[in-house]
């Protein structure tokens, strides 16, 4: 059963379910229905959850899953700039309540180099602009998580300190920090955005193979994309020195090395 309510941290209607097949087809349907174009949906559980291209998000109770409805204002060929700031924000609120949050590029949340995360960004588009964007998240709270996952709970009962003391506050750390990345976006621009996901991405350092080729994480453009620096002697001096993969081109994982598929 469906209830809604006023949530005071971003200004839509809350629609909580016990079980949908994903949170963001979910919304995508009350928004279609008239919902406010703000609208938050949550899930105890979905049963065909599902995370960037098309892969399957295993999402049982326990986890937090939620989806936002914004209205950006941005072109289509910048949409990945909302998974950047939503990214940061969630992160960045969850490091303000002590807990050290990377960031895994291109749109996952690390913990102690597994996966307690990720987002998945969805838009409507219309003469190249944005009229619809969908930010869908999943948490891991207390579900059970494969071995490269974490979960917050029991991450925290390690600690000395639980600064999350249940669901209900994670939803609201988690809302915040969707709202303040897009604030900072809109208000600061992708510059600033960007700089503030850099401090946070794990990844920078890490090597790379690329066609057999050695190359290192140096950074991500405004678009989202990785950029990979590559030593000159390892091509033999043919002018490469570096190229920008765009998200879903390559799969950094959860180890040391990754290669491109």
């Amino acid at each position: 059963m469906e209830s809604e309510l006023r949530y005071t941290y971003l200004p839509s209607s809350l629609h909580i379910f016990e079980s949908v097949p994903s949170t963001n087809q979910t919304l995508w349907r009350l928004l279609k229905d008239g919902a406010d174009k703000n609208s938050v949906v949550i899930a105890t559980q979905q049963t065909s959850g599902r995370g960037q291209w098309g892969r399957e998000w295993i999402s049982p109770t326990g986890g937090l899953y939620l989806s936002v409805g914004v209205v950006p204002k941005l072109e289509a060929a910048d949409s990945y700039r909302l998974t950047l700031a939503s990214a940061w924000g969630i992160a960045a609120q969850l490091r303000q309540c002590g807990i050290s949050v990377g960031i895994k590029w291109p749109n996952d949340l690390v913990l102690e180099g597994r996966k307690l995360g990720g987002i998945l960004t969805e838009t409507k588009v219309n003469n190249g602009q944005i009229t619809q964007a969908v930010i869908g998240v999943g948490i891991n709270w207390a579900n059970p998580v494969p071995e490269t996952g974490i979960n917050l709970q029991s991450w925290q009962d390690s600690q000395p300190h639980q600064a999350i003391s249940g669901l209900e506050m994670l939803t609201k750390t988690v809302l915040v920090g969707i709202q303040s990345g897009i604030d900072c976006l809109s208000q600061e621009g992708i510059s600033v955005l960007l700089s503030k996901y850099l401090d946070l991405l794990t990844n920078i350092g890490e090597q790379v193979y690329i066609d057999n080729l050695l190359g290192t994480v140096v950074g991500v453009t405004t678009r989202g994309n990785l950029h990979i620096s590559f030593d000159i002697k390892e091509l033999n001096d043919i002018k490469m020195p570096e190229i920008y993969l765009e998200p879903g081109t390559i799969s950094l994982g959860y180890r040391k090395s990754s290669v491109l598929f």
